[in-house]
């Protein structure tokens, strides 16, 4: 299969199929490992997961995204990195998340013609700088993310949040498919979904919940049900 095709069947499953979007992060996950948390969220039936691992050495990432890659395929789901394009292309994944002060989206696409890439947007100047790329090239990146929306333990440093109005603002701005971050309890998931988001990415709603794989079937199912 050529880069285009894989990058056209990768964006296609994301825009269709992706509801909740499951983030690891193993310090916040009640004593589990990733591998742990990964058999829970395939198990309760996510169609992505983004590997989100800044403390592991370079070795043991490799093996543990080697590892989310052959279980991800089992399962049908999509593969995402955080960060990391040199990780992302060596375990095979499909796809890489980076932030703003991270490699540039334009140089990402030159060397990974087949890789859907996420952009976060913390600002709506980075939504618009974000519309005027993908005016010149649609398909350097492949969806952003809006937030923090709310207040979250999972990024230190952060005093502000944006708050769910922050969606229609940010994706009037940039065509792009999106999804939303940040502190999103479950209880949030009526009241974002009333605002048009449809893909909700998820750390410790998820990670710390005592059924990892209830909890995510529970997440699917509602945001499904609001779309």
């Amino acid at each position: 299969m050529s880069n285009a095709e894989d990058y056209a069947r990768r964006l296609r499953q994301f825009t269709e199929e992706i509801t909740v979007y499951p983030v690891t992060c193993e310090r916040k996950a009640a004593g589990r490992t990733d591998r742990e948390w990964l058999d829970g969220v395939l198990a309760g039936g996510a169609r992505i997961v983004q590997l989100r691992d800044k403390e592991s050495k370079d070795a043991v990432l490799l093996e543990k995204a080697r590892y989310f890659r052959e279980k991800t395929r089992e399962a049908g789901a999509l593969f995402l990195v955080n960060d990391r394009l040199d990780i992302a292309l060596l375990s095979d994944a499909d796809g890489i998340h980076v932030g703003q002060k991270d490699l540039p989206a334009e140089e990402i696409r030159r060397l990974a013609p087949g890789l859907l890439i996420g952009l976060s947007c913390n600002n709506e100047r980075d939504a618009e700088a974000l519309a005027r790329l993908a005016a010149k090239n649609p398909h350097v990146v492949s969806y952003f993310n809006i937030g923090p929306l709310y207040p979250t333990g999972t990024k230190e440093g952060l005093s502000s949040f944006l708050g769910p109005e922050a969606i229609a603002a940010f994706s009037r701005r940039c065509p792009l498919p999106f999804t939303v971050m940040g502190g999103i309890k479950y209880r949030h998931i009526d009241e974002l979904a009333a605002r048009g988001a449809r893909r909700i990415a998820v750390v410790t709603a998820i990670s710390q919940a005592d059924d990892i794989q209830g909890e995510t079937a529970r997440w699917i199912q509602a945001i499904s049900a609001r779309l």
